[in-house]
């Protein structure tokens, strides 16, 4: 029982995190640790929990998603939207494949992503101040050199406790995307770079991947989609009324108390 609730909160974490600029990855490493938490071997549970993180993502937007696929023949800016998001994926998918044991390698110092919390706290307060010119507002209008740019910008949160999210959302402000547009950019690019990462995630680990506890994996999977489902719905129009201050603030506090226990230990 006590493993079935270790998975159920693992499953929230990630679904709370994974489209917030807070990083996911450090907030599933402080929290498995604390939990003593032990999967299926590999890296089974963590790939799939992604997976329903996703799914959540494909269900909230899936009439755009559905219209931007079927419209790609005759509509430009169906085109225009998929293009867009290809372009964005495009820098992750050659550095994960050439990096991938490099960045693996991270993903076991806690140290690295409490720090890089607390950067990009700080990093995410001064965009607030500064990026303050809108040129777009609608990803269709996003030219093919700004979705490479964003793209590009989601490299840096290979690093443990960048965020993906926060490197892509912060990437489009600076660039000159409107709040609502850059954070919901960041959810459609989620899908292909998440995707991808299990995919191959699942390739590399094969041979230690084992579905054995199966009900364990379900029951973070069901967690990480039902939580994910809430954050995906709520927070566009909360960044559209505060900001990102707050999940700034939040970093800087949860990256401090991380590099306390840390050190204490």
């Amino acid at each position: 029982m006590q493993t079935f609730l270790e998975a159920l909160l693992l499953g929230v974490v990630e679904g709370l995190t994974e489209f917030l600029p807070v990083s996911s990855t450090a907030h599933l490493m402080l929290v498995g640790d604390m939990l003593g938490f032990e999967g299926p071997p590999g890296k089974t549970f963590e790939i799939v929990i992604q997976l329903g993180a996703i799914l959540a993502v494909c269900l909230v937007y899936w009439r755009r998603l559905w219209g931007a696929t079927v419209g790609i023949p005759t509509d430009p800016r169906a085109r225009a939207f998929v293009r867009n998001v290809i372009l964005a994926f495009l820098p992750s998918m050659v550095a994960g494949a050439l990096l991938y044991k490099y960045f693996q390698q991270m993903l076991g110092a806690p140290m690295v992503a409490a720090v890089a919390l607390v950067v990009g706290g700080v990093a995410i307060l001064v965009i607030e101040r500064m990026a303050k010119r809108v040129r777009v507002s609608e990803v269709e209008d996003f030219t093919p050199r700004l979705a490479l740019a964003i793209g590009l910008c989601q490299l840096v949160s290979m690093i443990p406790g960048v965020s993906r999210a926060g490197a892509t959302i912060m990437g489009a402000l600076v660039l000159g995307v409107e709040r609502r547009a850059a954070a919901e950019f960041s959810f459609f690019l989620a899908i292909p770079t998440m995707l991808g990462a299990t995919v191959y995630s699942l390739y590399k680990n094969w041979e230690t991947t084992s579905f054995d506890g199966g009900a364990v994996i379900a029951v973070g999977f069901v967690a990480a989609f039902f939580a994910a489902l809430i954050v995906v719905k709520a927070f566009v129009a909360f960044v559209g009324r505060h900001g990102f201050a707050p999940f700034a603030w939040y970093r800087i506090v949860f990256g401090g108390l991380m590099i306390a226990l840390l050190l204490m230990r």
